[in-house]
């Protein structure tokens, strides 16, 4: 009886051991997951930390006051290093070993068209928080994808008629010869085209992404002689082009319009030596609407991070307004009712109340052109003689949303 109660009490503390070991794990509190996978390295990276920044601001709120449905909001962030691999391979991990409930992401056209195609299979709302391509909610669009930013056919349509009001007529277009390239080019062209009939293109220039030199472009394209220059660069190649531009004139011989040419996160890297005279578009600045709801923004992202915020931080407050507020709607975990909830929602930003559109899931943010200018008080170039186009006027159509969907 003796060994038998000895062998009783042995048992019962391995039992006990055991449940003391299990059940913290067993009874842990869930969070709400969020995975962003963008480029956190290299020149991209200047628009990017912006909307991990803004979000994890947001996040951090959300979870001071209690959390949402019930669970802390834990975000998670993975580096794409701007190639589609490898930014693949992240959100594949993110979905498959840490179970994220949404997934956000990334600057890299071509990497999100390839995330959120998987997204549409796996049934995981995705999130384009900085990627242009009009394919996104476009051609390529489905029920689990959103897109934050404008598009190229926002962009182009903006820009077209910006340029429009212009008198230049032959027009060279030049940029990175991948999806983002390629798409804003051909979306301003074809919309400054139809509005300003007699346009004419005398030819178009490429180069790969990450190009070290673009003097030989440069000198080609000032050969041809054109009215006015399209430049369609992506995030990686934007600071690095207009720094070429200045280093060789190309700004004071010929025109050129070039999407987020006014945006801080291109021209803060370049401080005075960028180019003036530059047109560019951006969905915000940190300068601009002078309102206090923008003024309040700029205050708090200030505080959290010591410097302004740029476009992306923008992005990363929509995303954030548009998750937590469908899911508190929703008042669960449930996937296909909070894609009810953020279709057709309309939230309050800096920039003015933005509807996420039901039918192609493309958030209607405004478009502000100006030209880059030296000002006094400020130790890079601004955004001046700005001109706001309304996100409503230069959205696709629904009708060509479903031509381009062949639906």
């Amino acid at each position: 009886m003796k060994k038998l109660s000895v062998f009783n009490v042995c048992l019962s503390i391995m039992v006990m051991a055991c449940f003391f070991v299990v059940a913290p794990v067993a009874h842990a509190e869930k969070t709400l997951k969020i995975g962003i996978v963008d480029c956190y390295t290299g020149p991209a990276s200047t628009y990017t930390n912006d909307v991990r920044d803004a979000f994890k601001m947001e996040a951090e709120k959300i979870n001071a006051g209690g959390g949402i449905v019930g669970r802390q909001v834990e975000v998670l962030t993975r580096d794409s290093k701007f190639k589609v691999d490898i930014g693949l391979a992240a959100a594949k991990e993110l979905i498959y070993r840490e179970n994220v409930d949404v997934l956000m992401g990334t600057i890299n056209s071509a990497l999100a068209l390839a995330i959120s195609d998987m997204c549409r299979k796996e049934e995981v709302p995705f999130f384009a928080t900085f990627s242009k391509s009009d394919k996104i909610t476009g051609e390529k669009g489905h029920r689990y994808v959103f897109s934050i930013t404008e598009n190229t056919a926002l962009a182009g349509k903006a820009a077209a008629v910006g340029l429009a009001q212009k008198p230049y007529m032959k027009y060279w277009i030049a940029g990175d010869d991948y999806e983002y390239g390629h798409s804003i080019a051909d979306s301003v062209w074809n919309n400054l085209q139809q509005m300003k009939p007699g346009v004419e293109l005398l030819g178009q220039t490429w180069w790969k992404v990450g190009e070290p030199d673009f003097t030989p472009y440069i000198t080609a394209i000032l050969s041809a002689q054109p009215d006015a220059v399209i430049i369609a660069t992506g995030g990686r190649d934007c600071v690095p082009f207009l720094k070429a531009a200045k280093a060789t004139g190309f700004n004071e011989r010929v025109p050129f319009f070039m999407h987020t040419a006014t945006e801080l996160s291109t021209l803060k890297p370049l401080g005075l030596e960028a180019p003036e005279g530059v047109i560019g578009t951006s969905n915000y600045f940190y300068y601009y609407p002078e309102t206090p709801a923008n003024k309040e923004f700029v205050d708090n992202f200030e505080k959290a991070y010591q410097r302004k915020p740029a476009v992306g931080a923008v992005y990363g407050l929509l995303a954030a307004k548009y998750i937590f507020g469908a899911y508190e709607k929703t008042g669960a975990i449930d996937t296909e009712k909070f894609i009810d909830n953020v279709e057709g929602m309309t939230v309050d930003s800096p920039i003015g109340k933005v509807t996420m559109r039901a039918y192609d899931h493309q958030a209607m943010l405004p478009m502000f052109m100006g030209v880059t200018k030296k000002v006094a008080g400020y130790d890079y170039l601004i955004a001046s003689d700005i001109v706001t186009i309304a996100g409503e006027d230069v959205m696709p159509t629904i009708e060509e949303i479903k031509k381009a969907r062949n639906q």
